[in-house]
């Protein structure tokens, strides 16, 4: 009975954390910037500056111009990213 309990438990624990995985948006620490272009499918930290999707995680593609995630400052060229949204 115990361990039926406990497997309940650990049920309705899952259930209540997994909204949370999702329900705040990525911000930047002062030593990160936003780098566009790296970001690989799924790992984008929010929207698209073309309105292809509005949330951090939706990406479809690989290195998206329009995709863009946070990186230690000073670092966004050498990983092959850009600054700036493309036009």
């Amino acid at each position: 009975m115990d361990r039926r309990l406990v497997l309940i438990a650990a049920a309705i624990a899952g259930l209540a954390a997994a909204p949370l995985a999702n329900a705040a948006p990525v911000s930047a620490k002062a030593d990160q910037e936003k780098c566009y272009g790296i970001a690989k499918a799924g790992q984008n930290d929010c929207a698209t500056t073309n309105g292809a999707h509005s949330c951090a995680g939706q990406s479809k593609i690989d290195n998206g111009p329009h995709e863009w995630k946070y990186v230690a400052k000073g670092t966004c060229t050498k990983a092959g990213g850009k600054m700036a949204a493309p036009k």
